[in-house]
């Protein structure tokens, strides 16, 4: 018998393909409870631009999980997104340099939807793997 959790985690992990590594902007509507509370991009509009910046800064960005623990609706995300910065990443100019930082989500999954989100991506990592330092 399939768990609640084990849903949930599926759940999160189509919609973490989907979305960041397919790049399906749209796949939101149907990941995404209508009560969406996003908060780490504001809202499900900053989501997708966040996105949409990512996909353009690092055209080849792959996203991947590298651990997915679930309790109740709450599903906890550890993992790696890795890249090459080919576009402009928040005013700074394509460098070249790869990629390779850790983010964590915290996802409530509610009836089969996504809920509610929060997130944290190690940015001082990545700005200094842009720079080259």
């Amino acid at each position: 018998m399939i768990t609640i959790e084990q849903k949930n985690i599926e759940t999160v992990s189509a919609f973490i393909e989907a979305f960041w590594n397919q790049s399906d902007m749209d796949c939101t509507e149907q990941f995404l409870s209508t009560d969406y509370q996003e908060h780490s991009y504001q809202s499900k509009e900053g989501l997708k631009q966040f996105a949409g910046k990512i996909l353009e800064a690092f055209p080849d960005k792959l996203y991947t999980v590298e651990e997915i623990i679930a309790q109740g609706e709450k599903v906890i995300v550890r993992m790696v997104v890795k890249g090459t910065h080919k576009g402009v990443f928040f005013g700074n100019s394509p460098s070249g340099n790869s990629i390779d930082v850790t983010l964590y989500r915290q996802y409530r999954v509610v009836e089969g939807k996504i809920a509610e989100h929060r997130g944290w991506i190690d940015m001082m990592t990545m700005w200094r793997q842009i720079q080259g330092n």
